[in-house]
């Protein structure tokens, strides 16, 4: 056995502007990692890098040099491949410096462990028995374009929505929220929403009141990351739950994870694999959150069906009730066809769809 790694770059082109608070998406690069066997190049296994401009820690110009040259230290390697060996790998390879690397070459050697065909973690879900519940995404825009979506969101079934706010007028974004509670209550449609960190410190506490108005589940990141004392002060006293997002980019090391979330202890965090150094790393959240009460739940963070079929497999296993964010498959004209498929705001596996990665192999 000699294992291999090389990458391709996919670039993904959104359907639409999509919007958030540090500006507008219209498409978004990432490198798909492929690990096979020199004397069975027909097994490859399949990990997605995509890091996210602006935001992930590895957003940096030598992106794609630094993943070039961890192929090339994985091929010098010369290794053999067990399920007990994948976390030594990733230990000796990778930087943590690069959580959307770490996240690929997991996924990618996961993958190829498991014969290759995209089939990460067979479950009930991938056997199409269960489904995954998602929220439906709102994303930012002027207000007859979050309204169009707010409406297409409840037209298509799901039971709840979250709304990326920041961008527009406050009280046009309190109107959009106030319209779809007049006519559905909390038991009936779920809200969320995610600030991105727009919230000047001092706005923060009064717009946390006004949007309670609205019986919401929970607000993201109301504030900008690093400023831990001013965060732990709005999730003791906030009367919305809160739950941490951005503020946990970065945190690699065990200890740091555990001071973050004694310190602010928020009532919710947000695990988004690509941007904190893949499965494992998510791991050890959920076990410290478990230690100190806090939920949780799982998001994609743009990524192709590449990656976001590894999340939802892993998310699937955790048998997490919540509703999770994994309905980022539908985004781009020219994502790769998969199983996913969203009905009724759930994610469902349709065991008898096929994979076509011709897109990728013929670029």
């Amino acid at each position: 056995m000699s294992l291999t790694a090389d990458y391709l770059r996919h670039t993904l082109h959104f359907r639409f502007e999509a919007g958030t608070s540090r500006g507008t998406l219209t498409k978004k690069t990432s490198y798909l990692i492929r690990v096979r066997d020199d004397a069975n190049p027909a097994l490859v296994g399949y990990g997605e890098c995509g890091p996210l401009t602006g935001l992930s820690y590895d957003d940096r110009p030598d992106f794609e040099e630094q993943l070039a040259g961890y192929c090339r230290e994985f091929n010098e390697m010369d290794l053999e491949l067990f399920s007990w060996n994948v976390t030594i790998v990733l230990n000796q390879l990778i930087s943590p410096a690069f959580p959307s690397i770490l996240f690929g070459f997991e996924t990618a050697m996961v993958d190829f462990l498991a014969g290759g065909c995209q089939i990460l973690y067979p479950s009930d879900f991938t056997s199409g028995q269960r489904n995954i519940p998602i929220n439906g995404l709102v994303w930012m825009g002027d207000r007859a374009f979050m309204q169009e979506q707010i409406d297409e969101k409840l037209r298509t079934g799901f039971t709840t929505i979250k709304l990326k706010i920041g961008a527009i007028d406050f009280e046009q974004e309190c109107e959009l929220l106030a319209g779809i509670r007049e006519r559905f209550s909390a038991d009936q449609i779920t809200l969320r929403v995610d600030a991105n960190g727009a919230f000047r410190p001092a706005d923060a506490m009064p717009k946390l009141e006004r949007l309670s108005q609205y019986d919401l589940h929970s607000i993201e990141q109301p504030v900008t990351a690093g400023q831990p004392d001013l965060m732990a002060e709005l999730c003791q006293h906030t009367p919305i739950p809160i739950a941490l997002d951005e503020e946990l980019i970065g945190q690699m090391e065990y200890v740091q994870k555990y001071r973050l979330l004694k310190k602010i202890h928020p009532q919710y965090i947000i695990l988004k694999p690509t941007l904190l150094g893949g499965l494992r790393h998510c791991d050890e959240w959920i076990e410290l959150a478990g230690r100190l009460n806090i939920n949780w739940w799982i998001t994609s963070a743009l990524e192709s069906n590449i990656g976001l079929n590894a999340i939802a497999q892993y998310t699937a296993l955790l048998k997490n009730p919540l509703p999770h964010g994994l309905g980022t498959g539908q985004l781009y004209h020219d994502n790769i066809d998969s199983p996913l498929q969203i009905t009724n705001g759930q994610l469902h596996y349709d065991s008898g769809q096929g994979w076509n990665l011709s897109l990728i192999l013929n670029e």
